[in-house]
């Protein structure tokens, strides 16, 4: 997949079949978005994604915590097919576009655009003025075709990122995997903890995850990890370990079932599966490590 970022300035040589979203998350809904744009392959279109490198909410002022970091969102691009990942600087400048100018200038011009699906909520250009019946209103004027992907529906109520991050934060984690249609991930490298774990003789993985990633509510959850090209399922303590630790990092920290090999300066991917129990101190690490047990032998018997 090429990835063209930090420029304005890019050009597509070949036509293009364009998804256009913020993506936070990559719930249904987007997956349906990119689905219509890989169907596009058959007509001999590359197929592209415009996304903006900074969070619109973040720039702007308002949230800062991610569903997905730029490295996830990545790696889920890549897998799914995508030819072009277009991560566009968003700024003072940019931020300033006129909507019209936007759809002349990049998606006509630039990207070559021969086929353009978005969903009702789209924005873009100053002001976010720019909207969907403006990209159908340009359609003809510069050759594109455009698609209108209406709002998924689960339970009953339309899956945004804004629902999703909702429900991340409550920790109802079965709930966002539904709205995902995957479970949530939390990605990072392993490194070294205070070993209490292994001293234990229950070692585990810790993880520091990306500052600007959202996580949800400090406890333990039902997880399954990936190290390499493996899955391991597990058990993960999100939050600061208070029985142990006085340092305010927060961490996602992971027993894995049935491994038993070195896991310090390797990437994992935790995917936290269903909240268990809040975090919380103990008045002893025996006592911690009685619930450790009990939180184990839980997770063996969870499905």
């Amino acid at each position: 997949m090429q990835i063209i970022e930090n420029t304005t300035e890019f050009h597509l040589e070949n036509r293009s079949a364009v998804a256009l979203g913020k993506f936070d998350g990559i719930h249904l809904g987007h997956r349906l978005l990119l689905e219509r744009v890989l169907g596009q392959k058959q007509r001999g279109l590359q197929t592209v994604v415009f996304t903006f490198d900074t969070p619109a909410a973040s720039f702007f002022g308002g949230e800062t915590k991610e569903l997905s970091t730029r490295e996830e969102k990545r790696a889920v691009f890549s897998r799914l097919g995508i030819d072009v990942l277009i991560e566009f600087p968003l700024n003072r400048d940019t931020a300033a576009t006129e909507p019209a100018d936007f759809v002349a200038r990049y998606l006509a011009g630039q990207m070559r655009t021969a086929y353009l699906c978005a969903g009702p909520d789209i924005s873009f250009g100053k002001g976010g003025a720019g909207d969907y019946a403006l990209l159908e209103e340009y359609a003809g004027t510069y050759g594109y075709q455009v698609e209108l992907i209406e709002k998924v529906r689960v339970d009953g109520e339309e899956v945004s990122s804004t629902r999703v991050r909702q429900a991340v934060r409550a920790g109802e984690m079965e709930k966002v995997t539904a709205m995902l249609g995957a479970p949530y991930r939390v990605s990072g490298k392993v490194v070294h903890g205070r070993q209490l774990g292994r001293k234990l003789g229950m070692p585990t993985a810790n993880l520091l995850p990306d500052e600007r990633k959202l996580l949800p509510p400090n406890g333990v959850y039902y997880s399954r990890a990936e190290i390499g090209e493996k899955t391991y399922r597990g058990i993960s303590n999100v939050g600061y370990k208070p029985t142990v630790s006085e340092e305010k990092i927060m961490g996602v920290e992971t027993y894995l079932y049935d491994f038993g090999g070195e896991v310090y300066d390797r990437d994992m991917t935790v995917e936290l599966l269903a909240f268990r129990r809040a975090e919380r101190a103990f008045a002893s690490v025996e006592a911690l490590q009685r619930q450790i047990e009990t939180d184990v032998e839980a997770g063996r018997n969870f499905q």
